[in-house]
């Protein structure tokens, strides 16, 4: 058999490589054009959206491998999508805002994919709101300090209103918003006092809303019933070597409280004031103590106010009574009314063996007035004197509770 020799020229090999190139670049380009088939859904396939008054953020999930657009049919600004456009798979939200109006409202919004709009809206309807005025706080009131100073009157209302104010002429308008008002009180220097402030639509009269001002007490300079001491008993003829602490030896939170003492220099310079439970005693046998008050700092000039406190004589327990005055002065500015009182409402520790009930008896109650007081003066109520060594009986202890100091002119 013969043999053949195929002899290929340098001109035909390079032309078969050339045919080789272009079938696969024929290929390659057939393959770039298979592509996905496109699709978009919102998962659960809603429709549209029912909102009441207070409005909602709504969110939704897309999947999707185009491009896509979510577009209002009606001009709007009470709800909008947020985002309002994506490439794929993604999350969006329609965000409803309050309806403060008195008009339901519904608006259709269009999914546009790859420039494409879907054949069926979705439609979000929002239920109409009612007139209202709500007054915050409006039955628990408002209370301002006695001190007097701003404070503000929250409100919310989708009417027109106005308000007015009863009894107020201690009261000023500072401003009004939307929201609130503002306004500022006097001082109080008597006793508590209230106005009514009152909201109303001259459009809407059922609406109207009243709010209570309350102003505290501001006639009180110092009111002192001596509850945090709790010390030696309650019984008046046990005295102070029974658990009775002298103020020299009270902590520094008691002495805190502001009262104080004349050092005795007839008894080696000691405070002669003893805190028993919920009271306190002045003086020791031979030497009188007093009790000085904190200063009148609320006073802002010259003033007159009543004092008020309860007292009791010392007695011992088989009748023996001591001398029971007490003598009334003042620590800077101010006049008291009377020097002294006589302190006669005796125990009877037959009838009240506790001595709970001498603290309720009516006699157990005196004052007097100060003239000209300040923020300075402090009142000082002194048992007998520092010295009674050869002064009448020698004893002058005095108890007392329940100081009031109050404004009065």
């Amino acid at each position: 058999m013969k043999n053949l020799n195929i002899v290929f020229s340098n001109k035909a090999l390079k032309l078969f490589a050339l045919l080789a190139v272009l079938f696969v670049s024929v290929s390659c380009d057939n393959d770039d054009e298979i592509t996905e088939e496109p699709y978009f859904t919102i998962e659960e396939n809603p429709t549209g959206l029912s909102v009441d008054i207070n409005g909602l953020t709504q969110s939704y999930v897309v999947r999707s491998n185009q491009p896509w657009k979510i577009v209002s049919q009606e001009a709007t600004d009470w709800v909008k999508a947020f985002p309002s456009e994506g490439e794929d798979d993604g999350i969006f939200k329609f965000i409803v805002n309050e309806n403060n109006t008195f008009d339901d409202r519904v608006v259709n919004f269009a999914f546009v994919v790859n420039g494409k709009e879907q054949p069926a809206l979705f439609r979000i309807e929002q239920e109409a709101n009612v007139p209202f005025i709500i007054v915050e706080n409006s039955e628990a009131g408002v209370s301002v300090p006695s001190a007097g100073g701003e404070f503000q009157i929250n409100l919310s209302a989708n009417v027109d209103w106005a308000y007015n104010i009863v009894d107020g002429d201690w009261i000023s308008e500072v401003e009004v918003t939307e929201s609130a008002i503002k306004l500022s009180a006097l001082k109080n220097r008597r006793a508590e006092r209230t106005a009514t402030l009152t909201v109303s639509s001259a459009e809407h009269p059922a609406l109207t809303k009243t709010i209570t001002i309350t102003q505290l007490d501001g006639s009180i300079v110092i009111q002192e019933d001596f509850e945090w001491l709790a010390y030696g008993d309650n019984v008046l003829y046990i005295t102070s070597s029974t658990g009775a602490v002298r103020m020299d030896s009270w902590t520094n939170e008691e002495m805190d409280r502001g009262w104080s003492s004349t050092p005795n220099t007839f008894s080696n310079n000691q405070r002669l004031v003893y805190a028993r439970t919920g009271f306190v005693s002045l003086g020791k046998t031979k030497y009188g103590g007093d009790l000085i008050s904190p200063k009148f700092e609320v006073l802002d000039g010259e003033t007159t106010v009543k004092v008020t406190f309860k007292a009791a004589p010392y007695q011992t327990k088989g009748g023996t009574q001591d001398d029971n005055i007490l003598n009334i002065s003042v620590v800077g500015p101010g006049t008291p009314s009377v020097e002294s009182l006589i302190i006669d409402n005796w125990p009877d520790y037959e009838a009240d063996p506790n001595c709970t009930e001498i603290w309720k008896a009516p006699s157990a109650i005196y004052s007097f007035t100060i003239t000209g007081a300040t923020a300075e003066t402090q009142l000082k109520l002194l048992g007998g004197d520092y010295n009674l060594d050869g002064v009448g009986k020698g004893k002058n202890r005095i108890f007392l509770d329940d100081i009031k100091v109050e404004i009065i002119e």
